[in-house]
């Protein structure tokens, strides 16, 4: 999601193209706490995801690999199923390959879940089909100890139903504009939303979004109108205006990226 971190290596330039597709091809799902890092992009100078899990990969295997993933989750994101794809060398056994990974990756918030061999038309990033985002928000009046890098944490009561109702004017093939960071490198702001649900569990808020792919900061600037909504300051229409608008201007605030998940990649 975040375009404006700068692209690392290829993982699959290794010489002549016959080599690399001679080359095995590992799918990893990773999870991660994103506090700590700039997020997934390797950027130079500076803790990213991707950068520590080269960092792991070389002192498995003694390759120069950037391992290439679904989606570029911003500084403080986190992931449960951020998905990634590399080329070794070696055929060395999957399971091999995530007990090494997990046990040099210590004692980084980055966990290896799953390691499989896959086919060189593979690619974790243009096979997706789908990227499904989860943002968590906490509405009680005492402030978030155990959460606070987990959920944003506001602290008057939402109207959930009235937040979901509102979130249905943004599913569809929209321009998103208004939700779009004036960062944002997409060569269009039209995207097409599949899902965006609110619903209430205890006190914790979810609200799930569903897309092929999303734009930057999209995910954020929506959920930081939804939660006016949720106040009572905007109605359903207000928020479908902003919309309509296709105006930065007329977005919410942007939530804080620590309510954020990468919650799984589907191909």
């Amino acid at each position: 999601m975040d375009a404006r971190h700068k692209a690392g290596h290829d993982s699959v330039s290794f010489g002549s193209s016959q080599l690399s597709k001679a080359m095995p091809r590992y799918k990893l799902t990773l999870e991660y706490d994103g506090g700590p890092y700039v997020g997934w992009q390797l950027q130079d100078g500076f803790p990213s995801v991707q950068g520590r899990l080269a960092e792991a990969i070389k002192a498995f295997s003694g390759e120069d690999v950037i391992p290439r993933g679904a989606g570029r989750t911003d500084t403080g994101v986190h992931a449960e199923g951020q998905v990634a794809h590399l080329d070794l060398g070696k055929n060395w056994p999957p399971g091999t390959v995530q007990n090494a990974l997990n046990a040099l990756l210590r004692p980084d918030p980055i966990a290896v879940l799953d390691c499989e061999g896959v086919s060189h038309g593979f690619d974790a990033r243009f096979s997706a089909k789908a990227r499904h985002y989860l943002y968590r928000i906490i509405d009680r009046r005492s402030p978030l100890a155990l959460e606070r890098e987990r959920a944003w944490g506001v602290f008057r009561p939402l109207d959930v139903e009235a937040m979901d109702r509102a979130a249905q004017v943004l599913v569809g093939h929209h321009d998103f504009t208004t939700f779009r960071s004036t960062e944002c490198q997409a060569a269009s702001p039209e995207k097409t939303l599949d899902r965006l649900n609110v619903s209430r569990h205890g006190e914790v808020i979810r609200i799930e979004a569903r897309s092929r792919s999303f734009l930057h900061n999209q995910v954020r600037s929506m959920v930081g109108s939804l939660k006016l909504v949720g106040e009572g300051k905007w109605s359903a229409s207000d928020l479908e205006a902003a919309l309509v608008a296709r105006d930065r201007g007329r977005c919410g605030p942007v939530a804080p990226p620590h309510g954020l998940y990468l919650l799984k990649v589907d191909y």
